[in-house]
């Protein structure tokens, strides 16, 4: 089954939605944290799903003004997708985060995976909060996540950190400096699955 272009156009034409009309597909340039950001700054975007096989292809050539992937999978349909890009890119539009600077220090945002969140008790089941959050010091707090960021992306996806040319001399340091002060790994918790 392909969509038909003549609706599909006709709808189009018909409710002159705001512009780009980015048209989910495989095709497409793969969204990310950064075109989140780009969507939620820009004057506003619409976006075009297909359903099973998709859509004719003269919709994607001639009335699309660009196409987007959420990724190398197959959906049935692209409700899923917009509903991914919308959530991505809705939270940072300004005003809808309670806290405008919320979304600074999240993963993604500087090509890293954020750092461990904790909340209270301080301890559970044994487990404790690392004592440099509890101490008040804001700069060794900065310095802790900035370091637990960086040795988490090391650990799980360290294509992130390829993809920004590698660790500086001053982000090799600050790994040395807090190399015992990490959060357990995936193989240390039991239970989990490897």
């Amino acid at each position: 089954m392909v969509l038909s272009p003549g609706p599909v156009f006709a709808t189009v034409e018909a409710v002159d939605p705001p512009r780009p009309l980015l048209l989910l597909g495989p095709g497409g340039r793969r969204f990310d944290q950064a075109w989140a950001q780009e969507l939620a700054a820009s004057d506003g975007f619409s976006l075009l799903c297909g359903r099973y096989e998709g859509i004719d292809e003269r919709v994607r050539a001639h009335l699309a003004d660009g196409e987007l992937s959420v990724g190398d999978y197959v959906l049935a349909g692209g409700e899923v997708a917009a509903m991914l890009v919308l959530e991505a890119v809705g939270r940072l539009v300004p005003g809808v985060m309670g806290n405008a600077t919320s979304g600074d220090d999240e993963s993604f945002t500087d090509g890293l995976l954020e750092y461990p969140q904790y909340t209270r008790p301080a301890e559970f089941r044994g487990w404790e909060v690392p004592e440099v959050l509890r101490s008040g010091d804001h700069g060794r707090i900065a310095r802790w996540r900035r370091a637990m960021a960086l040795a988490r992306t090391l650990a799980d996806r360290p294509d992130l950190i390829e993809g920004r040319g590698g660790l500086t001399a001053d982000e090799e340091r600050l790994l040395a400096d807090h190399a015992d002060q990490g959060p357990a790994t995936p193989l240390e918790r039991p239970g989990d699955l490897v």
